[in-house]
């Protein structure tokens, strides 16, 4: 009953900050605003710390319904709600390892403290990661450009990580948190995208910052796929296509209202029946991956992470294809710029770049169906920058 009435809440929330996005989107898509405002106002409402259990400080939401959370923003904003995931996915990584002692309540209790905003930089980074890293005197000294770091403007820790050619383990991969407004850290304000306009995925540049030795969470062999992933993938998978759900959704409530009433195109049932059905398909197909997340009680295996990346794969088809769907049945008036239609297909097809990506999902899932290891060597990294 508690988390029932939770939920409740932060909807009630939702639909009442929600709107006022709504009403902004255009305007910060076609001026490549950050969503500040939006921000601010999931900050005021405590929305940050939403999924950091009760005992450490925060609401104590769960996954599941952050998701919902997610998705709802996704019918009001698309901007918001992806960069609004990114902060989610890393507090469920630390939900998670808390919930099994490992670490991640220290994280989790500064989040509550002063409703901090995460910024991840895992996506690009990915199996190899990149920067420059020499070892000094109690640490690191890093330098790295670090690409789409959506929400950046409103973040205040970076989560990102490192290559370091270790003298003993050869080539690793180092994770660690760095303060944005540490030292020699700037923001190069080069986010001018074709769609998600607003997430302020701009470049996070670190220029000989120190990491001391105690601020490193984790080493792994590079460009190797490490068990982390098992668990950052079923955490982070479904909170991102929580997005592009709302997405389709938003489309396809603004084609079937537009379609009302006008009877003169005997093709427009059809198309909107291709998009009802593509749309059923990208809510089930997530539905299944909020529920093999299981509220993070889940055993964090490659099996589960294949089961969760093939799922991403067919969701985000299917998002794409309902936007795809709604722009063919609103007729010309949907391609024109401005037109709310036009925006949320370019937004939809920001989803192809999420890992893994559909060809390395393929061949992840194809390996893993050959009784083969999922990852082979450097294949499956992440497009460099």
């Amino acid at each position: 009953m508690d988390a029932y009435v939770q939920r409740i809440n932060v909807m009630n929330i939702l639909d009442e900050i929600g709107p006022a996005f709504a009403a902004k989107a255009a305007e910060n898509d076609q001026n490549d605003v950050f969503v500040q405002e939006n921000f601010d106002a999931l900050k005021a409402h405590k929305m940050f710390s939403a999924m950091v259990p009760v005992e450490l400080g925060g609401g104590g939401v769960s996954h599941s319904e952050m998701c919902d959370a997610v998705r709802r923003i996704g019918t009001y904003c698309s901007s918001t709600a992806l960069a609004f995931s990114m902060h989610q996915h890393l507090i469920a990584a630390a939900v998670w390892n808390y919930k099994r002692g490992n670490p991640g309540k220290q994280l989790l209790e500064k989040v509550a403290a002063g409703e901090l905003v995460l910024i991840s930089t895992g996506a690009t980074d990915w199996l190899g990661s990149n920067g420059e890293v020499t070892k000094t005197e109690g640490g690191y000294q890093v330098s790295a450009h670090k690409y789409f770091a959506s929400g950046c403007p409103a973040g205040d820790l970076l989560i990102t990580s490192a290559p370091y050619d270790d003298p003993e383990d050869g080539r690793i991969v180092m994770h660690f948190p760095v303060s944005m407004t540490a030292d020699r850290v700037t923001i190069e304000e080069n986010w001018q995208a074709m769609g998600m306009r607003g997430t302020g995925s701009h470049v996070v540049v670190l220029k000989d910052v120190f990491v001391p030795d105690a601020a490193i969470a984790l080493k792994r062999p590079a460009e190797q796929f490490h068990p982390v992933w098992n668990t950052v993938l079923t955490v982070a998978l479904p909170l991102i296509v929580s997005a592009y759900a709302g997405i389709a959704e938003a489309a396809a409530e603004n084609a079937r209202a537009t379609a009302k009433g006008k009877t003169g195109d005997p093709a427009r049932p059809y198309v909107l029946g291709e998009m009802e059905n593509s749309l059923t398909t990208a809510q089930i197909t997530h539905a299944s991956m909020v529920s093999l997340a299981d509220d993070l009680n889940f055993d964090a295996s490659e099996a589960l992470t294949n089961e969760i990346v093939k799922r991403k794969t067919i969701a985000i088809k299917a998002a794409t294809e309902t936007t795809m769907k709604a722009l063919e049945a609103s007729g010309g008036p949907g391609y024109m710029r401005g037109h709310v239609i036009e925006r949320l297909v370019r937004d939809s097809f920001a989803s192809i770049f999420h890992p893994m990506q559909e060809k390395r999902q393929l061949l992840f899932t194809g390996r893993m169906a050959m009784g083969l290891p999922p990852v082979e060597g450097p294949s499956l990294a992440g497009p460099g920058q």
